[in-house]
């Protein structure tokens, strides 16, 4: 074989991996178009991101005379033996889990209640989603007008029910926590259900039709046509909802700011403290390290089971 031929016949093959004329130009293009996006998140995440990463192995401290040295592990070895962080990891996750299955479950609901015929049905979905534009620290000022233990509105119906005197909500050692974990599902709930409810609405109506010819009832229908439809989108709501909840600030900041006792602090209260009230910067960017790595194994773990899902179908 001539190396001529061998040329011939490498030349189209060559031409098909490139591509064809102008594909370079087209990409560089794409990117050019797409870099305006691109750049604030690289600026305004990524980089503070891998600066806190940085700063985890550093002794970084507020008001120091002599230069920041680094110190490898020794902020993430005091880490495992700080029992006040984990606490706090703890109560995050009671306050992530508490906060995101109720909420999953009452936006369900509401989504189906809305997904019906029903009269003045566009005033009900306007009014679901108020809580979803209110600014978290207006929720919160909000809700803590409404636990005040001398004039908040619940132990005014409380004492109108003649079911005691009431209490103080936010700061009893028994009660924060649940107080705040019901402003939490209260303030979140709008989202989901408007997701959800999207899902709803793209359901084809043939379906719930032809198994109400086959005879099929309510829970049927749902567990065989509604749930197939919106299980992708109830996945990943519900991995989205548990890791806003679990970095979860303002809010419970307004409330309770981690108190009584700390049986409110979640973890991204407990890095704040350490950082711009003890001034321990590298300490509190050991902590953020710890929880984008919690964090990302959710994420993983929600990723691979999309992946298995659809090699599946």
């Amino acid at each position: 074989m001539t190396s001529a031929s061998v040329k011939g016949r490498s030349g189209p093959r060559r031409a098909q991996e490139e591509g064809p004329p102008g594909a370079a130009a087209r990409d560089r293009a794409a990117w050019f178009l797409v870099l305006p996006a691109l750049l604030p998140i690289l600026i305004l995440s990524v980089g503070p991101l891998l600066y806190g990463i940085a700063l985890a192995f550093t002794d970084a401290q507020s008001g120091r005379t002599r230069s920041t040295q680094r110190i490898g592990t020794l902020n993430f070895q005091d880490l495992l033996h700080d029992t006040l962080f984990w606490d706090s990891f703890r109560i995050g996750l009671i306050w992530a889990f508490g906060v995101t299955v109720p909420q999953f479950l009452l936006a369900l609901g509401l989504a189906l209640l809305l997904n019906q015929k029903l009269r003045m049905r566009w005033l009900a979905r306007a009014l679901a989603i108020i809580p979803w534009a209110m600014p978290e620290v207006v929720v919160g000022i909000m809700w803590r007008l409404v636990y005040n233990p001398d004039a908040g509105i619940l132990n005014e119906t409380i004492r109108d029910l003649g079911l005691g005197d009431g209490r103080d909500w936010l700061t009893g050692l028994a009660t924060a926590l649940p107080a705040v974990i019901l402003v939490g599902i209260w303030a979140g709930m709008p989202q989901t259900t408007v997701a959800l409810l999207a899902g709803l609405q793209n359901t084809p109506h043939e379906l719930h039709e032809a198994a109400a010819l086959d005879g099929a009832g309510a829970w049927r229908r749902f567990r065989t046509v509604t749930w197939p439809a919106i299980k992708p989108i109830a996945l990943a709501i519900t991995a989205l909802n548990f890791i806003w909840n679990f970095n979860s600030f303002a809010l419970v900041y307004v409330l309770t700011s981690g108190g009584p006792g700390g049986r409110t602090r979640l973890p991204m209260l407990f890095a704040y403290e350490e950082a711009f009230r003890y001034g321990q910067f590298g300490y509190a960017a050991a902590m953020g390290c710890v929880m984008v790595a919690v964090i990302s194994v959710i994420l993983a773990c929600y990723l691979v089971g999309r992946i298995k899902g659809g090699e599946e179908r």
